[in-house]
């Protein structure tokens, strides 16, 4: 009897190892302010989009609605990692993935990063001696036809969370 709930332990022990590890990530939204807020944060360092582009963008998240940008625009970012230490409270730093081309971000602006994903909903996860936040496959877009209305809409994007 021994010998089969010993089994049965590193079994379920193994299972549990399999299950933690492959873990899916949660899809999640924001929309609104949260979502105009992400995408302006990140559309600073994508260069996947136009000048013409960043610069909507960031008209857009400084609040002024009158910018004369037509078409839709799309901000996305294969993952975004950021940390920040709660040993060395001077550490921050985020790490920006866009078609496999990575970005280091610190200080500063890395803290607007992680301030804006967990105003969008990314729950923060704590390690020895950091905490951190993650998404990946973000996906935001703007519509400046509807941003110009000032009736709420005009951004949203999806992300995964949990990877």
């Amino acid at each position: 009897m021994q010998l089969k709930s010993g089994r049965l332990a590193v079994l379920a022990a193994s299972l549990l190892a399999v299950t933690s590890s492959t873990a899916s990530a949660d899809p999640a939204t924001a929309n609104g302010p949260a979502a105009l807020a992400l995408a302006g944060v990140v559309a600073l360092y994508s260069p996947l989009l136009t000048a013409d582009e960043r610069e909507a963008v960031s008209a857009f998240f400084v609040g002024q609605s009158g910018v004369r940008y037509a078409k839709k625009i799309s901000v996305t970012a294969d993952k975004i990692v950021c940390k920040v230490s709660n040993v060395d409270i001077t550490a921050r730093s985020c790490e920006l993935t866009f078609k496999g081309a990575k970005q280091t971000i610190t200080g500063r602006r890395a803290s607007e990063i992680f301030a804006t994903e967990a105003m969008a909903g990314v729950t923060a996860d704590g390690a020895a001696g950091s905490v951190s936040e993650s998404i990946s496959k973000l996906n935001c877009t703007l519509d400046p036809a509807e941003i110009k209305q000032k009736a709420g809409g005009g951004a949203t994007c999806t992300f995964e969370t949990g990877n």
